[in-house]
C-alpha cells in the first residue's frame, strides 16, 4: 500500500485494491492502532476511528494538499504509483 505521508505518528496511504470498484477518491490515514477513511472533494471522514486530535491534523493536512491527493487519486486510476505529499511540519 503506497505511503503518501508521514507526519507526527500519522501514515497517509492510498491504494487501489484489485478487482474493486473505487467510485469516490479517498485515502486511508493511520495512527498507532487506528485507522480511518477520508473522501477527497470534499474532504470527509467516512470511515472514523482515529483520535480527536489526529483526526484534526489529518483534516488540516488534507485541506492543504488536496490538488495533489487528487493527482495521486488520477495516477493510481490510471495504474501509476502515486507521489509523495509534504508532511504537516
Amino acid at each position: 500500500m503506497p505511503e503518501l505521508c508521514r507526519f507526527f505518528g500519522i501514515v497517509i496511504r492510498m491504494y487501489r485494491e484489485a478487482g474493486e470498484p473505487h467510485n469516490r477518491p479517498h485515502f486511508h490515514a493511520y495512527y498507532q492502532e487506528h485507522a480511518a477513511v477520508y473522501t477527497l472533494t470534499p474532504i470527509e471522514l467516512i470511515a472514523p476511528s482515529l483520535p480527536q486530535r489526529q483526526r484534526r491534523l489529518v483534516e488540516a493536512w488534507a485541506e492543504l494538499h488536496e490538488t495533489e491527493l487528487l493527482r495521486d487519486w488520477n495516477l493510481l486510476l490510471s495504474g501509476h504509483r502515486p507521489m509523495p505529499i509534504e508532511p504537516l511540519n
